[in-house]
């Protein structure tokens, strides 16, 4: 790190311990759009350039974006290159003149076409600020966290906004050229611009993240209803939920697992079952009655840990790891290793803290978990939720007042194949025998104390897979991976043979994939570099096809195999697919009970292949969704955003009604109960607006009502 870098941060740190503004960095001055004769040469492309506004704030100049594909405004030295050597951020006073939200493009060039520096940034309607681009790639992941502080704040006596992800590398000795750009308006769109200068150091990019969280786990850069001010407010928000939860009224006319009897047809055996009527699948309650699964996942106590050891700057009034607070704090000596969604990733070990179980504590006192739990399945119940999710406590199943389900999570030291998209691991290998094993041991393990339970659902297998990797050739990724593994893979040994047995000679092989082979020996070493299937070999994608098939009966038939062996009676749930393959989609309708995904999208059917389901024909359990916006503390939108707080409720509803609606969906789960920490969770530092309720366990009131009048009618088949 430069020493600009570690004054920054010395200063950063003291700033957020004394509560103190940084000290504004001295500004090198590249161009006023308010001067008659700019510093800068300045290009417009599709941008018009307008009288200076009138404002109590600085002088600015008006710029209308006109509607184009890029619409883009340039700056460049008057002569040569700018020589930026000692800089370290490019500042830019500017002002979104629309009332709504602008996106805006920064691009900086070097004289090399491979020396880029790249932000994208959300400009809020409001007053003037001054973004701040640091001058060089840098993205919140450095801090702990997925997504970084997006809105302006007030710093160094200024309001700041900051690009938070910088993407590129660029030589500060030699700089070309600076361009604004908006992508595709689609009508004229005015941004009011100031000065535009570099300043020496990063105090901006460390302001932006020091002090961003209060004692209770709260966003410190905003307000809104929910929020939590002190001790005696949270109290008094339980208390009234408590007194109104207790007068809510229960769905009447229901079964005592909350199945519909007006669905003719449904076959009662004493388990949760899963069968076609009237042209539809259903689940069928052990009471023979029809059950459409609304539910959450995560519903537990734990999901408001983030880690603080080294970046105590972001955080204020942190309880101190002593007395009643000590309970709340905890120690990981290593973050999950292995994980694409680790990469990058700051501050993934060592110390952390519990925002949201410090905050039940200080609602219920010594028994927040029990008050925890009776709220939690009275709120599920009130808001029309009929099943706990996947990663829900345990505790809230074996209370018997909602169906709930459990995880197969298959653990070992078996053999495993890259797709080059491990975000959550490697795919394990199926043909390892020690994977037979591992499931068989992880079955045992989920069946325990629950299977001659009717309560319980069904089993789910693992979550989110590598079956596939994005792209257009994606779907080959995991025979691709099968064949660059080591020599000592089952799975390789296994698909070689298979292409052997089809083959006989290698020259065969080799002719029908346009390759070099000049013995089955060549396929052996590690890193084999297999083709992409192409138009001219169309053999490659008819193996590879072969292989993913046979690769996910495998898996799915040795895991179904597992778990009836250890609980004949309930349903095999699927493996909670993202991204998958039609092989893989199709093993798991042969072996499981019910295929699962994990469907993020404005509505299911714009998520699954429904032309493939409806040829198999078999139930669907929509595992999770969700929809998040940035306006209640956490910086993260989620998979799926959306503007603000009311979108949320209605796209939930519009989702859905598309789930309801749709004849092979037998339910829909959302994730997930409490919104995710802003500093981002443990695993992967996940810090999304996406919950039912806050980490201060308040809920989104507006939200709940309208998740709450969905399921209603979801419930009711309306």
């Amino acid at each position: 790190m430069a020493r600009g870098r570690r004054t920054a941060l010395r200063w950063a740190l003291l700033a957020a311990a004394m509560g103190c503004a940084l000290p504004a960095p001295a500004q090198r001055l590249l161009f006023d759009a308010s001067a008659a004769k700019p510093a800068a040469r300045l290009a417009l492309s599709h941008v018009q350039a307008k009288a200076v506004a009138v404002s109590p704030g600085p002088p600015l100049r008006r710029y209308t974006f006109q509607p184009a594909p890029a619409p883009q405004l340039g700056l460049a030295p008057p002569e040569g290159d700018w020589d930026w050597t000692g800089q370290g951020e490019l500042r830019i006073q500017l002002q979104n003149a629309m009332p709504w939200a602008l996106t805006l493009t920064v691009e900086v060039d070097g004289a090399d076409p491979s020396q880029r520096l790249r932000a994208i940034v959300a400009l809020p309607a409001g007053p003037a600020q001054t973004l701040v681009l640091p001058l060089r790639a840098v993205s919140p992941r450095a801090f702990g966290m997925q997504a970084g502080p997006a809105w302006p704040f007030e710093a160094q006596g200024q309001r700041l906004l900051l690009a938070a992800t910088v993407e590129g590398t660029l030589d500060l000795r030699h700089v070309r050229a600076l361009r604004l750009g908006m992508p595709a308006p689609n009508a004229p769109q005015d941004v009011l611009l100031g000065r535009i200068g570099t300043a020496p150091g990063e105090a901006a990019l460390h302001a932006a993240y020091a002090g961003i969280v209060d004692a209770y786990g709260q966003s410190t850069r905003g307000d809104w209803p929910e929020k939590i001010a002190d001790d005696a407010t949270l109290r008094a928000a339980h208390a009234r939920e408590d007194a109104a939860l207790a007068q809510a009224a229960r769905p009447s006319g229901l079964d005592r697992y909350g199945g519909r009897p007006d669905v003719r047809g449904l076959d009662a055996t004493g388990w949760f079952r899963a069968q076609k009527a009237q042209g539809r699948w259903w689940l069928v309650t052990p009471e023979g009655h029809a059950f459409f699964s609304l539910g959450v996942n995560a519903v537990n106590d734990d999901g408001g840990r983030s880690h603080v050891e080294g970046r105590e700057f972001m955080f204020r009034s942190l309880p101190a790891a002593a007395g009643a607070w000590r309970a709340f704090h905890g120690r990981d000596a290593e973050g999950a290793g292995g994980l694409g969604a680790r990469a990058g990733l700051g501050y993934g070990r060592g110390a952390w803290f519990d925002f949201y179980a410090a905050n039940l504590y200080r609602a219920d006192g010594a028994d927040w978990l029990a008050a925890w739990r009776r709220r939690a399945l009275d709120r599920l119940a009130a808001w029309g939720f009929n099943t706990l999710g996947d990663w829900s406590d345990p505790a809230l199943g074996r209370a018997h007042r909602l169906p709930y389900t459990r995880a197969v999570e298959i653990e070992g030291t078996f053999g495993n194949v890259s797709t080059g998209y491990d975000w959550w691991g490697r795919m394990p290998d199926p043909f390892d025998p020690s994977f037979a094993q591992a499931a068989d041991a992880a079955a045992a393990k989920a069946a325990e104390g629950v299977r001659d339970d009717p309560w319980l659902l069904g089993y789910f297998a693992d979550n989110e897979l590598a079956w596939a990797a994005p792209g257009p050739q994606g779907r080959w990724a995991l025979a691709q991976g099968t064949l660059r593994g080591e020599p000592r893979s089952h799975a390789k040994r296994a698909f070689i043979a298979q292409l052997e047995a089809k083959y006989g000679e290698p020259a065969r092989l080799a002719a029908a994939w346009g390759i070099a082979l000049p013995s089955w020996q060549a396929l052996a070493p590690a890193g084999f570099a297999a083709p992409l299937p192409d138009a001219a070999h169309p053999a490659i994608a008819a193996d590879y096809a072969a292989w993913l098939a046979r690769y996910a009966d495998a898996y799915f038939g040795t895991v179904a195999a597992a778990i009836r062996r250890h609980d004949p009676h309930h349903l095999f749930l699927g493996g909670r697919f993202a991204l998958a393959t039609p092989e893989a989609v199709a093993a798991c309708a042969r072996h499981c009970d019910v295929l699962s995904f994990n469907a993020y999208a404005d509505l299911p059917q714009h998520a699954l292949d429904m032309t493939l389901l409806r040829r198999l024909d078999r139930p669907v359990l929509l595992t999770e969704f969700h929809f998040g916006s940035d306006d209640r503390g956490p910086f993260g939108k989620g998979v799926v955003p959306v503007w603000n707080e009311a979108q949320r409720g209605e796209a939930y509803a519009r989702y859905l009604a598309a789930a309801a609606g749709e004849p092979l969906v037998v339910g829909a789960h959302w994730f997930e109960y409490v919104d995710q920490p802003v500093t981002g969770r443990l695993l992967d530092g996940e810090n999304s607006h996406v919950g039912l309720v806050g980490i201060t366990d308040i809920p989104f009131g507006g939200f709940v009502e309208a998740v709450r009048a969905a399921n209603a009618r979801a419930a009711s088949g309306r």
